[in-house]
């Protein structure tokens, strides 16, 4: 398999797939070690595991940054700020591993529970199968692969085809760390056919998916009696801007949250509703503030948006905004594409509700501005989809952000601060058809552990 750079489709690195029965392997390796209940290993070598590795991804930490910049065209910028949440994501579930605990079930409630003391424990649930996305090829693998450590199963990790070296680097850096190898392995399964089997195979006990929802959906669907699953989607995140907010202060996170990552990110800020009253003088500045953004090599320090991770998204993207222009929208600045992998910053205003920039998740450079006089009117608008993740708000007024907070759908709303927003000890959850299962990392612990009882008689 050939990785090669996002921007401008340089090679990069030639990296060998994985046959069937190299799969094959690795799932009864995987199998036999949650079998062997003897050679699990205790929580205190887990913790000094995650904890030496913290520091191993800390040492690698710019090469990491290139990795990331070069395989998956994020800014250098934001790469190095995956970085530092990457290590703070591994120290931190060691810390949570030493609070994963059971608690007491109470007896003597009744006659029949006289003379019992009941208690839990947490166990590994068993083999996890985690597919990755390529948007943040390291802090996604991250959450994967780290609490499945902390809680001791054992992983088959399989990142995007497109930004496998990030991941790749990360797992021999676990094995440094002093995990031993058949208890994290890294999968490059030989097409997709073959990256099914592997998640849907009984062995598996739970898996852990970030992509697509028609992916994640139809695996799921797949999955065998008893296995467990958690699916990150996506969805179409709304902003809802109150005729009380700031626009001083709301521009430049709004930029940030609509044009991170080229807005390649699950819930990228995409559908901005503006009171009337503010949305011209809103559209000003905002316009100009995405005009001024830097476009260019991710790896450049200055640059702010780099390329989409392949010329098909970009070629996507610019049939999306064509189909909205054509159907009325106004195309407040950007709508080209730059080269065959970039796609310039583009605002719409007024796209027509039925076009896909108004109902499906565009993961492109791409926000839409609609104007609203009613916010009840602009929350109905907001919730309308089939989706639902992160939402926010900008307003002055406590109870408008309040009201808007209890009423826009989604599992997190941000007041005065764009979707995009998270922090890695969060939950972090799609509803709908956004997603199955809450992530973060103490959550993801949580899902890859289960609770077993102990009741004692005397």
């Amino acid at each position: 398999m050939l990785v090669t750079q996002a921007f401008d489709g340089a090679p990069i690195m030639e990296l060998p797939t994985h046959s069937e029965g190299e799969i094959d392997a690795m799932l009864a390796r995987a199998a036999g070690l949650y079998r062997n209940r003897a050679g699990w290993l205790p929580a205190h070598r887990r913790i000094e595991i995650l904890r030496r590795l913290a520091r191993l991804v800390q040492r690698d930490f710019e090469i990491f940054a290139l990795l990331i910049a070069r395989e998956g065209g994020k800014p250098l910028t934001d790469a190095r700020i995956e970085v530092a949440r990457a290590v703070n994501g591994v120290d931190g579930a060691a810390g949570e591993l030493e609070h994963l605990a059971g608690v007491e079930i109470p007896m003597g409630l009744t006659p029949a529970s006289e003379h019992r003391l009941a208690f839990t424990t947490r166990e590994p649930i068993g083999v996890v199968a985690a597919i990755s996305a390529f948007n943040h090829p390291l802090n996604l693998i991250v959450h994967q692969v780290v609490p499945a450590i902390a809680t001791g199963c054992p992983i088959i990790i399989k990142p995007a085809s497109t930004t496998p070296l990030s991941c790749r680097h990360f797992v021999g850096l676990v094995h440094e760390a002093g995990l031993p190898p058949e208890w994290c392995q890294f999968a490059l399964p030989e097409g997709n056919a073959l990256a099914e089997r592997l998640v849907i195979d009984p062995r598996v006990a739970f898996l852990s998916f970030i992509g697509s929802p028609v992916v994640g959906w139809y695996l799921r669907s797949k999955l065998p009696p008893g296995t467990r699953c958690a699916l990150e989607h996506g969805g179409a995140a709304p902003v809802i801007v109150d005729r009380s907010a700031d626009l001083a202060a709301i521009i430049t996170p709004l930029v940030k949250g609509g044009y991170y990552h080229a807005g390649q990110v699950c819930v990228s800020v995409q559908r901005i509703f503006v009171h009337q009253d503010i949305k011209e003088a809103f559209l000003e500045k905002f316009t100009a503030a995405v005009e001024a953004l830097r476009v260019g090599d991710p790896v450049l320090a200055e640059t702010e948006v780099g390329p989409l991770i392949l010329p098909k998204e970009v070629a996507r993207v610019e049939e999306w905004v064509k189909e909205a222009a054509a159907a009325g929208a106004k195309i407040a600045t950007g709508g080209a594409r730059i080269s065959e992998r970039v796609y310039a910053p583009t605002v719409l205003v007024e796209p027509p509700e039925d076009v896909r920039v108004s109902t499906k998740e565009v993961f492109g450079p791409v926000t839409c501005v609609y104007g609203y006089g009613d916010m009840d009117e602009a929350i109905a608008r907001a919730n309308s989809l089939n989706f639902a993740f992160q939402a926010s708000v900008f307003s002055t007024d406590i109870n408008a952000a309040l009201h808007a907070a209890r009423t826009l759908a989604g599992s997190a709303v941000m007041i005065n601060d764009h979707t995009a927003f998270r922090t890695d000890w969060m939950p972090f959850a799609g509803q709908r058809q956004s997603g199955y299962g809450t992530g973060g990392i103490p959550y993801t612990m949580r899902d890859m552990s289960h609770e077993k009882m102990i009741v004692l008689k005397f």
